[in-house]
């Protein structure tokens, strides 16, 4: 996630007829760690501490959907990516269907399933020729045992379906995947009133009116935004700077305020989005670089890890006298440069509440890519990070 990207993630759901959402807020809470307190625990503390309504899960686990029971929260499940191919086969949907979503529906708010993760992405053929055919069955499936009005269909997809996003208003699909794959994917998401997912970096509205314009192109922008991956670590190795708590803070504070302003993008002006931020908890079992270890909001115990407006305004000055022991990474950068970065670390041992951390130039805090793949990919990279993200703080 941020290993040869960016530390900043995203993905979009984009949802044909979404009505009475305004600045949702949601989390996506995975479960790769071995430190977290229980789904009862959990789910009460979102419902009652909380102003998240949405949670989205990385698989279709009963207990955590039994945890969800009568909470009122909307959850999204999993299907998962080596699922796809017997998925196409109707007894084999139905008996998802009957195994994993019908026990929970009576008590627990199920809204989507997602069918795999990126696979286009996998360059797996098998899983992309099979990926809309899912789909479709799923959805039979779900019609079959009358869940087709409540609960929508959908699958995420890494940004490298674009051809081209700058300027956003020239954004388009990758030739081949535009007819073959994603246009079939549209119009059954249409017709069925599902979300598409994207899996994107940052320059969030630059982003949005990117896909916007590409579905634009085949006929699509009727169909409404949701961000359903969004999120920053609050540490990461020393190469990556800006990895800090501090900027977490800033980057999921700044998301929180702007999708619920009103004011859109500039293609979609005066328009609010449901939002998931990535992610609910640090996960400590994770694979990877060090950053992909630490996007949680908040810790095991349940307090936050920084503060973002997320808690309840009771339980919010409550966790504003709880104090945390946090080593900071002061980063002094050399000059700023495209082609050169000399960067020097110093731990900076800290007791402050995390809304209280000290604030650095944010010259000084440029984020440098663990790993540069591509040159050009690099410096838009370089330029999105230095405006982290967001032009309406």
């Amino acid at each position: 996630m941020c290993s040869s990207r960016s530390v900043a993630v995203c993905s979009l759901f984009l949802v044909l007829t979404l009505i009475g959402v305004e600045g949702t807020i949601g989390v996506n809470y995975g479960t790769l760690a071995n430190n977290l307190p229980p789904p009862p625990r959990v789910a009460k503390f979102l419902k009652e501490s909380t102003v998240i309504n949405h949670v989205r899960l990385f698989d279709a686990n009963p207990e955590f959907l039994r945890a969800f029971a009568h909470t009122g929260i909307s959850v999204t499940v999993t299907v998962p990516n080596d699922q796809i191919p017997g998925l196409t086969r109707l007894n084999f949907a139905q008996q998802w269907v009957e195994d994993y979503i019908r026990p929970h529906t009576a008590a627990t708010n199920i809204v989507r399933v997602l069918v795999g993760n990126e696979v286009i992405s996998t360059a797996d053929r098998l899983l992309i020729v099979n990926l809309v055919p899912a789909m479709q069955t799923l959805q039979a499936a779900l019609a079959a045992a009358s869940l087709d009005g409540r609960i929508q269909v959908s699958t995420p997809h890494s940004l490298g379906i674009l051809s081209n996003s700058t300027p956003p208003s020239t954004g388009k699909f990758r030739q081949g995947y535009d007819t073959h794959v994603l246009k079939p994917l549209l119009s059954f998401l249409r017709d069925t009133k599902s979300p598409f997912m994207l899996l994107y970096t940052n320059m969030l509205d630059a982003e949005l009116d990117a896909v916007y314009s590409a579905m634009k192109l085949l006929g699509f922008d009727d169909v409404e935004i949701v961000i359903a991956e969004t999120g920053w670590p609050s540490m990461g190795d020393p190469v990556q700077v800006s990895v800090d708590t501090e900027t977490a803070a800033e980057y999921n504070g700044n998301l929180m305020r702007h999708v619920k302003s009103g004011v859109g993008t500039p293609l979609m002006p005066n328009r609010t989005f449901e939002t998931y931020i990535f992610a609910l908890f640090d996960e400590d079992l994770k694979p990877g670089p060090t950053c992909e270890r630490y996007f949680g909001l908040f810790r095991p115990d349940l307090t936050p890890a920084y503060d973002i407006g997320i808690l309840r305004p009771t339980v919010a000055a409550a966790a504003a006298n709880i104090q945390h022991a946090t080593c900071l990474l002061v980063i002094a950068a050399s000059e700023a440069r495209d082609d050169a970065f000399v960067t020097t670390a110093t731990p900076v041992p800290t007791t402050a509440p995390s809304h209280q951390m000290p604030i650095y130039d944010r010259k000084q805090r440029l984020c440098l890519p663990e790993m540069i793949l591509d040159e050009k990919w690099f410096a838009m990279e370089y330029r999105a990070r230095v405006q982290l993200a967001f032009s309406h703080p």
